[in-house]
């Protein structure tokens, strides 16, 4: 009877779980096949799934139209030069937090790990304030510079190196091995999983970033790929197949990153409800 019950907790776990992945999968789906149907075809009743006369023609008219190579550069430049920065930031600070015995230390961590609890949007005037201040306004290092430390990346280094052994860091340090050298050498190498789940978390936050661009920039020529699609929606009408191809085209780096770092991606869960 037990085992009875057993089954049919299972059975019905598995059942519920497949219908969350259609739930989660058929939007997608919608949206992919979506941009594939002529713009007539959008909105005939009753509505397909299925394009009736698919159509590569919306990717090249959004191709064309939208200037996407200029977009392209500037979200590209912003999330690359972002995350290498991050990632030496955040290992640095997280490597004195962790290796350095001093009581102001653990006082300036816990105000590291508090900021985590103001929302964005209380933080966004003052930092705008010093953009502003420091000439960055309209340009792609104002995207850049407030973005580069983040409470999580400090957290993640600093929890991975308090598990490397202080004998190493002596032995080193015997040699002749400066504080930089230790770092470079050999801190940074045996924290590769840490620089790579920190790397895939950063990416998507930059790539994705929408309110801060907005605020940011204002020429047209350095706009990011998210301002960009928003742009495509007007006032009075919507050109349903360009922002249908174009938004397509703005996640295939998000779908690559995915199936090449997956193992990384999966390995890191634990990790994905911190905050940026």
């Amino acid at each position: 009877m037990l085992k009875f019950k057993e089954n049919q907790s299972s059975i019905f776990l598995t059942v519920l779980m497949y219908v969350m992945v259609f739930l989660f999968i058929f939007p997608i789906l919608w949206l992919l096949l979506s941009s594939f149907k002529p713009g007539g075809e959008l909105f005939d009743y009753p509505l397909s799934f299925l394009p009736e006369n698919p159509t590569v023609e919306n990717y090249e008219y959004a191709w064309t139209t939208m200037n996407f190579v200029r977009y392209f550069v500037n979200t590209a430049i912003v999330t690359v030069v972002t995350t290498v920065l991050t990632i030496l930031a955040s290992a640095s600070c997280g490597f004195a937090l962790a290796k350095y015995k001093y009581k102001w230390l653990s006082v300036f961590f816990i105000c590291i790990l508090a900021t985590t609890m103001l929302p964005t949007e209380v933080i966004m005037n003052p930092t705008f304030t010093v953009i502003q201040t420091l000439g960055l306004y309209d340009s792609l290092a104002g995207l850049i510079v407030p973005s580069i430390s983040t409470a999580t990346g400090i957290f993640m280094f600093r929890q991975f190196f308090l598990t490397v052994p202080d004998d190493l860091l002596e032995s080193a340090r015997i040699d002749g091995a400066s504080e930089g050298k230790t770092f470079f050498r050999l801190m940074l190498p045996i924290s590769k999983p840490i620089i790579i789940t920190l790397a895939i978390f950063s990416f998507q936050w930059r790539w994705n970033d929408y309110i801060w661009p907005l605020i940011v920039i204002s020429s047209p020529e350095k706009y990011t790929l998210q301002i960009a699609l928003r742009n495509i929606v007007g006032a009075n009408s919507i050109d349903w197949p360009l922002l249908l191809s174009a938004s397509v085209i703005s996640i295939l780096p998000m779908v690559i990153l995915f199936f090449v770092f997956q193992r990384y991606i999966m390995d890191s869960q634990a990790t994905s409800g911190l905050k940026d």
